[in-house]
């Protein structure tokens, strides 16, 4: 069991409600809706905003922030291409005809230290382009998505934010990849079927426009709220404009997410 560090932004916090909220990030240039499958053409342009002068810049801060290694000394480099990272789809939940089990919620980018620290870089389409929105430490997003290659070749991997569990799903088929999938849908995995029941019953009454979501829930529950929640979050330009994620005040305070893998 490891603790993972993010540096969320607000809006991911406000809109992952079940991940099933409304499709939007937070970001300098404002939420928009990203595209059904990542091309070429989104990953260079993922890049590009990972690769900045700006990014690298607030990437040493973040790196620094435990004094593991200085912000001079940090030397952050993006490493490979970015990947698609899914998560459940609400219109999967919804049940609507076609929908498929995941959607893109965001593209990864693996950034390592000079010191051997990693973390990935969230890049989502926003009204001004495509901008970092988040930067969390640790490799999940990219491990998962080997392990999801190995397990099912040519499947789609995706989480289930609601429980932090990784799967991967190809010919109606759905198998776990950690132990909070194995504990949702056991060590053998399920059918598509199945696992759509499954969710329906955790989380159908939950979605937007819902009586839940109605009463102030926003959506369904708060998995990345500050107040109760695993991660919490402050936008990345908060932590570029300051000393480090550490140094930010109270909207700034550096939360810990809880990551759980297989052994």
């Amino acid at each position: 069991m490891t603790l993972r560090a993010t540096a969320a932004a607000a809006v991911i916090a406000a809109t992952a409600l079940l991940g099933l909220a409304p499709q939007a990030v937070a970001a300098p240039g404002g939420p928009a809706p990203q595209p059904r499958a990542a091309t070429a053409e989104h990953r260079a342009a993922a890049t590009e905003a990972a690769t900045a002068p700006g990014t690298l810049a607030t990437l040493s801060r973040f790196f620094a922030r435990e004094g593991k290694v200085s912000a001079t000394a940090a030397q952050p480099r993006i490493e490979g291409e970015a990947i698609a990272v899914n998560h459940l789809s609400p219109e999967f939940v919804a049940g609507k005809a076609g929908a498929p089990v995941a959607r893109l919620e965001f593209l990864a980018s693996r950034a390592v230290s000079s010191d051997g620290q990693q973390a990935a870089l969230w890049t989502a389409r926003t009204e001004a382009g495509w901008e970092v929105v988040n930067i969390a430490t640790g490799d999940d997003e990219f491990r998962y998505a080997q392990l999801g290659a190995a397990k099912l070749p040519g499947g789609t991997v995706f989480r289930e934010p609601q429980i932090d569990a990784w799967y991967v799903t190809a010919d109606s088929r759905v198998l776990p990849l950690d132990e909070d999938a194995v504990r949702a849908v056991g060590a053998g995995g399920t059918s598509l079927a199945a696992y759509r029941a499954r969710v329906v019953k955790a989380y159908g009454d939950k979605l937007p426009g819902s009586a839940y979501a109605e009463r102030g829930a926003a959506g369904g529950f708060a998995e990345g709220s500050a107040a109760g929640s695993a991660a919490g979050g402050t936008p990345v330009a908060a932590v570029a404009g300051g000393a480090g994620v550490l140094a930010l005040g109270g909207a700034g305070v550096l939360l810990l997410r809880r990551r759980r893998s297989m052994a």
